[in-house]
């Protein structure tokens, strides 16, 4: 699924053309795409109808648009990306993807907004706004209800490195599951999870609580950094689904240290990378760099 940085490459992207503009008309294409709006699709697009997208936003990975609707509060579009949604902006008349599910015109005649997902796991919804908990400049219209036990990310002006830090150290449970914890620090997927180990030469098994806190600072900060890396490099690609607005991969997979790099050599030590079963996903570590920790006697 794309991370932060994949997710912050889409935003700007729909910063750049569609912030300011007012949604004309909204086709939805069957039900799946609105599952997550009770009132389902009919009732999304007439709502989205003739209001202003006022900002685009994101917390973690979470992704919307603040519509203004004409004499009524703003409300939050979230798009949930999923495995494969895609945010396009096209021509109106540009050939219609295979697995096109939602389009988005504005009154200005310019480029359409589209929503593709090949495998049906994203979708949109309406959300009302609220005040962001954790306060700061960077959401004055509120984070959408369904955001809001969402923790800041890393590159959040409001995000607390020593409260992040606190969580982390209370916790019992596998650092790598911490990290992934979205209540804890928002933004880390697999991928990334495994960057900022493999950098902190930490293996995902140890409990975060037996790391000092010193080294828990230091992996969220490898975290920040690989991040901002791979935003830089318009994130990691690793197929076709994971593009911009525009449908231009990112290439930061060409950076990876530990992600998919199973059987190729560690570039700090040479031992090769080892792949685990995960969460019902991957991790990859180095076992030279990244010792994993003794199981405990049964």
């Amino acid at each position: 699924m794309p991370e932060l940085p994949e997710v912050e490459v889409v935003r700007r992207g729909l910063e750049q053309h569609v912030r300011g503009r007012t949604v004309a008309e909204a086709v939805l294409s069957g039900s799946r795409v609105a599952r997550r709006h009770p009132a389902g699709p009919a009732d999304l697009a007439a709502r989205v109808a003739g209001a202003r997208v006022e900002q685009v936003d994101r917390r973690g990975k979470y992704l919307w648009l603040v519509l203004r609707p004409p004499h009524d509060d703003p409300q939050a579009l979230v798009v949930h990306l999923g495995m494969s949604g895609q945010l396009l902006v096209e021509a109106p008349d540009a050939p219609r993807e295979k697995h096109l599910h939602a389009t988005f015109d504005f009154t200005d005649a310019g480029p359409q907004l589209r929503f593709v997902d090949q495998r049906t796991f994203g979708g949109l919804a309406l959300a009302e706004l609220h005040p962001d908990p954790h306060g700061g400049p960077t959401h004055p219209h509120g984070i959408p209800a369904p955001v809001l036990h969402i923790a800041p990310d890393p590159l959040d002006p409001v995000f607390d490195r020593a409260a992040a830090v606190r969580r982390m150290k209370a916790s019992s449970s596998e650092v790598k599951r911490v990290l992934l914890d979205q209540r804890v620090v928002s933004g880390i997927g697999n991928i990334y999870a495994d960057e900022a180990l493999w950098r902190a030469g930490v293996h995902g098994r140890r409990p975060a609580s037996a790391l000092t806190r010193p080294a828990l600072g230091r992996l969220l900060d490898h975290a920040t950094d690989v991040m901002r890396a791979a935003l830089g490099q318009g994130g990691t690609s690793f197929d076709a689904l994971y593009v911009n607005v525009n449908g231009a991969s990112g290439y930061f997979d060409r950076s990876l240290d530990a992600y998919g790099r199973t059987g190729r050599p560690c570039r700090r030590c040479g031992t090769p990378i080892v792949r685990e079963e995960f969460m019902n996903r991957s991790s990859h570590s180095c076992p030279r760099c990244q010792v994993r920790p003794r199981s405990p006697r049964p």
